[in-house]
């Protein structure tokens, strides 16, 4: 039994496991042994870049910030699979015309959903 448990591929990743595991749990213990304890009304100050707190940190932002933060990210995403075929088109165009009309597939519902973005006036700041 002791033997088919060293020889187990998953072993090392075990051993590494623990080594880093026990690592985490002996710094996160010293340094709360070992740490100063002193609490002072300065350092229980919120911090923020070098400038002092004003007001309420739960301050409300406009929907249309976390929409146009989405909206990139989701069209962003999408032009990284415009550069793969972009590199290999000429393959592609050797292999027929089936990888064009998907890609022009893909193509056609990117720019619906553009097009129905910009109609919505998601994009439009006020």
């Amino acid at each position: 039994m002791k033997e088919e448990i060293l020889s187990s591929p998953y072993f090392p990743i075990a051993i590494q496991f623990l080594v880093a595991a026990g690592f985490v749990s002996v710094s996160l213990l010293a340094s709360y042994i070992l740490g100063p304890k002193i609490t002072t009304k300065h350092k229980t100050e919120t911090f923020e870049s070098g400038i002092d707190s004003v007001g309420n940190a739960r301050m409300q932002f406009s929907i249309k910030y976390f929409l146009v933060a989405t909206l990139f990210v989701l069209f962003d995403v999408e032009v990284i699979f415009f550069y793969p075929w972009a590199v290999n088109f000429k393959e592609f165009a050797q292999k027929g015309i089936d990888d064009f009309l998907k890609m022009l597939l893909f193509m056609g519902a990117f720019i619906i959903g553009f097009v129905y973005i910009i109609k919505k006036g998601a994009l439009e700041w006020d």
